[in-house]
């Protein structure tokens, strides 16, 4: 394909970006579902601090369908999938029809979830057509540089995550040198300092979890 430009390069970005933020969210949320609707208490209050998102739920049962379901909150993982999907439809393009369908399956499943008495098994199938796009996406798409453009959404999405839930070290460690590299090759306008600082960061003896987010969110 030919030159592509800044608001092709952005919505690339931010289709990995929201594609992995789905991805990652609907995991947590599908191991959780079970231990939400057996307790007593509201641990959904730490899945939100966990995941980092406002509280604005008020009970276990109202998160159970809003996070998952609500197109009005920007924070839900459909709301999350739909941006995907804005963004997918108008890279038709360069990415391809094929590419693109698994993101409408993963939209028409994650809407067979809402009405589903068993809600679990079609968000497994919208975490399966989320790792079919992926691949798809790597094999199918003959540019080098939109690839690259894709993952390097996906991998910063995925470090700003794993640092928010604080994942082990080592698996921050792993997933930062792997963004690194790809950053770089997909041609995106990004802070050096900031990749320099993240690098940094995670070698240090006491992780600073916070810092590593600001660092990510400030590497485009």
């Amino acid at each position: 394909m030919g030159i592509i430009s800044v608001d092709q390069a952005d919505r690339l970005f931010w289709l990995g970006r929201y594609s992995e933020r789905v991805y990652t969210t609907l995991r947590l949320y599908s191991k959780s579902f079970d231990s939400m609707i057996d307790e007593i208490a509201d641990s959904y209050q730490s899945f939100c601090k966990m995941i980092d998102i406002p509280d604005i739920y008020g009970s276990k049962e109202v998160f159970q369908k809003a996070y998952p379901f609500d197109e009005a909150n920007p924070d839900s993982i459909i709301s999350n999938l739909l941006h995907a999907y804005d963004n997918a439809i108008v890279l038709r393009e360069e990415i391809g029809s094929e590419t693109l369908s698994y993101v409408q399956l993963a939209v028409y499943d994650m809407n067979r979830a809402k009405i589903s008495r068993s809600p679990l098994i079609d968000m497994q199938r919208v975490i399966d057509n989320i790792l079919a796009f992926w691949g798809i996406a790597d094999d199918q798409i003959d540019s080098e540089q939109v690839r690259n453009m894709i993952k390097a959404g996906k991998r910063v999405e995925r470090v700003d995550l794993y640092a928010r839930l604080g994942a082990p070290v080592k698996e921050l460690q792993r997933e930062i040198n792997r963004l690194v590299p790809r950053v770089m090759r997909s041609r995106i306008n990004y802070h050096e300092e900031s990749l320099t600082n993240l690098q940094k960061l995670v070698t240090q003896p006491e992780v600073d979890y916070y810092k590593i987010v600001n660092e990510v969110e400030h590497i485009v």
